[in-house]
């Protein structure tokens, strides 16, 4: 594959592996990075796991489960040495992707699965005027009175029918007068 084809900047790769074998795969990887001095090149390898709670003759078991049997995520520069050793990694049979060209994940994909947070930068803070732009309160003014970074989510101060009401909206409901 020509080198010009790939993306030089770092990006969530899908590895396709034998099932059972996402975790020999990650530690197999996690070796070679170490060994060859590539953490510049591949920076991060996961198997996304998730918590499940069983209950088992009355009694409450926690185990992890992973969320994508048979997948394991790699964060990496894709080029033609990265490419080479991530696919001859024992357990690996493929990229996901169409053909032979790897295809990165979006970033909607990533932040749907959670594997990472893209910062949210707002522009309003406690105290400003903001007009609601969606929703059933769309085209009211109101006053922020709390800012949640954690929820994406702002309280506002509607004033409706000459009262002040708490309303709890999104950061891309209100729009900074």
């Amino acid at each position: 594959m020509p080198r010009e084809e790939y993306d030089e900047a770092v990006r969530w790769y899908v590895v396709h592996t034998y099932s059972g074998y996402e975790n020999k795969v990650k530690a197999n990887l996690d070796k070679i990075v170490e060994n060859r001095g590539l953490q510049d090149q591949i920076l991060e390898v996961i198997v996304p796991m998730e918590e499940q709670i069983e209950i088992k003759d009355g009694k409450r078991k926690t185990s992890l489960k992973k969320v994508f049997p048979g997948y394991v995520l790699v964060k990496m520069h894709m080029n033609d040495d990265t490419w080479y050793v991530v696919r001859n990694v024992r357990g690996v049979t493929g990229f996901v992707g169409p053909g032979a060209k790897p295809e990165p994940l979006t970033d909607a994909e990533i932040l749907n699965m959670g594997i990472e947070e893209l910062e949210i930068v707002v522009d309003f803070e406690v105290g400003d005027n903001v007009r609601v732009m969606s929703g059933p309160l769309k085209d009211f003014i109101g006053v922020i009175e709390e800012i949640n970074m954690e929820k994406k989510k702002v309280r506002v101060l509607v004033s409706m029918f000459g009262r002040e009401t708490p309303a709890e909206l999104e950061f891309t409901q209100i729009q900074k007068l």
